[in-house]
């Protein structure tokens, strides 16, 4: 009798892990006319709830059994948010692998040198399948989402950031401000190593800070790669001698949605705005844009010439002088080629 029972034991085993494999190798079910399944899992929504949305849909043929690999294989607290593209063939152990591993769907979402927060933000909340939890996406939200204790502008670091379905705009935010955290002290603790071992000169920086404003000055002001540490030494010396910056982007930056792209000599003349630098001597407040790795390298980096002025040539690159006349001369010779995109960072001609 007893011999019966285990044998019937044993055959029950037997037949369950036979029909655990069989359940494991058979295919879902695609629907007519589909060549895959794509499916959307969001933050905070269960394997339990999921596996019995889908065989209600029809194509999952078990959703206890597909609980119970996932029990037996402890993964189901392990299923990730974002997007799947199920094709046709995959079993129930192939998905509940790929449910897991994440999603396979990724978006991209850019931070462009040069370009202020605004833009930045503005790429944010138009970025497809990306959660709008910063609301209302300003400036002071930021500020208080990165716990800053200055204004955010210049504070994220400019990449491409690649996320998938169900991501936050927080979290590329944090992501992006830790990254320009990280940046920003790795170039300004070689600056400071450099002055210990007396091999580079003190330049008027008191803090990293105040080398992040030069940068976003420098990355705004380059046409060129090339020439962001000429572009840089230029407003040192002119920190340095305590003259006026005089650059065209922190005006039109303190200017805010009031400038319609034609800078006017009463905006030069304006007082009242704190970021303009024909009026303000040293550097302005904040910095006035998103600057790269290479722009504050240029800015504690600066070359050692004498020029101090420079005047856009209209192909992207400047020219260079020491003194007053030669850059007057250069504006004569090179003003009639301006574009409305370039700048003019020297004093204005009398």
């Amino acid at each position: 009798m007893i011999k019966k029972i285990v044998l019937l034991m044993v055959v029950a085993v037997l037949a369950a892990v036979a029909g655990m494999v069989y359940m494991s190798l058979k295919p879902i079910t695609i629907p007519m006319g589909q060549e895959k399944i794509h499916l959307e899992i969001k933050q905070g929504q269960t394997l339990s709830q999921l596996a019995y949305s889908w065989q209600k849909q029809g194509w999952l043929p078990s959703a206890k059994f597909l609980l119970l690999q996932a029990k037996v294989l402890k993964s189901a607290k392990d299923i990730k948010p974002g997007e799947f593209d199920i094709q046709s063939g995959t079993t129930s152990l192939q998905l509940l692998t790929l449910l897991t591993q994440g999603s396979s769907k990724r978006y991209r979402v850019s931070f462009i040198e040069g370009t202020r927060l605004t833009d930045a933000l503005n790429n944010l909340a138009n970025a497809p399948k990306l959660v709008q939890d910063v609301q209302p996406l300003t400036k002071a939200k930021v500020q208080e989402l990165l716990q800053l204790e200055v204004m955010p502008e210049g504070w994220v670091y400019p990449d491409t950031y690649v996320y998938q379905s169900g991501d936050s705009v927080s979290s590329i935010l944090k992501q992006s401000h830790a990254r320009m955290q990280k940046v920003l002290k790795q170039e300004w603790q070689f600056y400071l190593s450099e002055l210990d071992k007396k091999e580079s000169k003190k330049l008027p920086y008191k803090t990293a800070y105040e080398a992040l404003i030069m940068a976003s000055i420098v990355e705004k002001e380059t046409g060129q790669a090339s020439e962001r540490p000429e572009i840089a030494g230029v407003f040192v010396r002119r920190l340095e001698k305590n003259m006026r910056l005089e650059t065209d982007p922190t005006v039109i930056y303190g200017l805010g949605e009031s400038f319609n792209g034609n800078l006017r000599k009463k905006h030069l003349r304006d007082r009242s705005n704190p970021y303009n630098s024909y009026r303000n001597k040293g550097l302005p407040p904040t910095p006035i844009a998103l600057a790269g790795r290479e722009a504050i390298n240029a800015a504690l980096n600066p070359d050692n010439g004498d020029s101090l002025f420079f005047v856009a040539k209209g192909d992207g690159s400047h020219y260079f002088s020491t003194s007053l006349d030669e850059h007057n001369r250069a504006v004569r010779k090179y003003q009639i080629f301006r574009r409305s995109k370039d700048y003019r960072s020297a004093p204005a001609v009398n």
